[in-house]
């Protein structure tokens, strides 16, 4: 059996602690090629992981590989997938899909014309409690959503490297970066129903103060261009209204990720995985002592992404659903600016 050559464009943290290890145990795939705008960085992680080529440039990248994974500042997912797509390669790109609607349609729309396959890496869908909570969902025994609360909480866990706080490479922050995740997951769990309608809000005034407790690094004040909370109510086509809030240096008692789903025959809570229901007169939460995972959630994706590009399967994270995702944020930021909630007409 022919292995899939794979190769990454970008080598920081993500690629060398998530994306290349778990890829080397795919037998079907091959890691072949590495490419970072810091040439020393990208030869260190070819050296460390036995990757054969390092390339400079993206073309010479893509004649070499079958598919792309893309593990770059957020402003070049779009260019880099598009260019992939255009010349055949299959591609999995980061979260978020791309900086705003019109770069994840165009992505789409490259995908489409190549007939190659784009997925983004939400990985928390191949977290346990979430495939455990999705099978619970699709059963019907929550009933029909109707409100959805999501939390992505950090307290004070501001990302002090990297490029996380400039607005151009990234487009934002908590929001794009860490509130992202917890929002796809919430929308695919129920269903994946289109956005209609966002109101939402930005602050940054924790990290704009001079002196501050941060777990992550320092973080610069002067330097600081994005979100640190954000807030936003949203209404989906389905009916249901999502309630989400996101932080990374929110003044709480302790970080919280977590997922509150309110159905018309009973709730479902996520992280911890809970079922709360009415019956026999009475009121019952039941709580999942035990979910069985014989794989890490990065290795499932990662065997995932391969079956895909070799056609043995759907990908679980389709570009639509991550266009969703990426436009109600976009919104929220619309509707921060403005103070006026924000119509989605796609």
């Amino acid at each position: 059996m022919t292995k899939l050559k794979i190769g990454i464009l970008g080598a920081g943290g993500i690629a060398t602690g998530r994306h290349i290890p778990a890829f080397q145990q795919v037998e079907e795939a091959s890691f072949t090629a590495v490419m970072d705008v810091n040439e020393d960085r990208a030869r260190e992680v070819a050296h460390k992981f036995g990757i054969g080529h390092v390339c400079t440039n993206l073309d010479d990248m893509l004649g070499k590989i079958d598919a792309l994974l893309i593990t770059t500042p957020n402003k070049f997912h779009a260019p880099a997938a598009i260019q992939a797509l255009n010349a055949g390669v299959h591609v999995m790109c980061e979260k978020p899909m791309a900086l705003n609607t019109k770069e994840c349609e165009d992505m789409i729309t490259a995908a489409e014309k190549s007939g190659k396959m784009l997925t983004i890496a939400y990985h928390y869908r191949f977290m346990k409690e979430a495939r455990a909570a999705k099978r619970i969902m699709d059963s019907g025994e929550i009933g029909e959503p109707l409100v959805i609360r999501v939390k992505a909480m950090r307290r004070r866990k501001v990302p002090g490297w990297g490029v996380f706080t400039s607005r151009d490479l990234q487009g934002g922050g908590a929001l794009i970066d860490y509130g992202c995740h917890l929002l796809d997951l919430a929308l695919w769990l129920t269903g994946s129903s289109k956005p209609t309608e966002v109101s939402g809000t930005t602050y940054n005034h924790l990290s704009m103060q001079k002196e501050q407790v941060n777990e992550w690094g320092t973080i610069n004040p002067a330097t600081f261009e994005v979100e640190d909370h954000a807030a936003a109510f949203i209404r989906l086509e389905s009916g249901a209204v999502v309630m989400l809030e996101t932080s990374w240096a929110a003044n709480i008692p302790e970080d919280e990720g977590a997922i509150s789903i309110s159905g018309t025959k009973g709730g479902l809570e996520v992280f911890p995985l809970r079922i709360n229901k009415s019956e026999h007169g009475m009121l019952f939460n039941s709580d999942v002592t035990w979910i069985p995972e014989e794989k890490s959630f990065e290795l499932l994706q990662a065997e995932h992404f391969v079956q895909c590009c070799r056609g043995e399967s759907v990908p679980l994270v389709n570009p639509y659903e991550s266009m969703f995702v990426s436009s109600i944020i976009e919104s929220i930021y619309e509707s921060a600016k403005t103070g006026s909630s924000v119509q989605i007409k796609r």
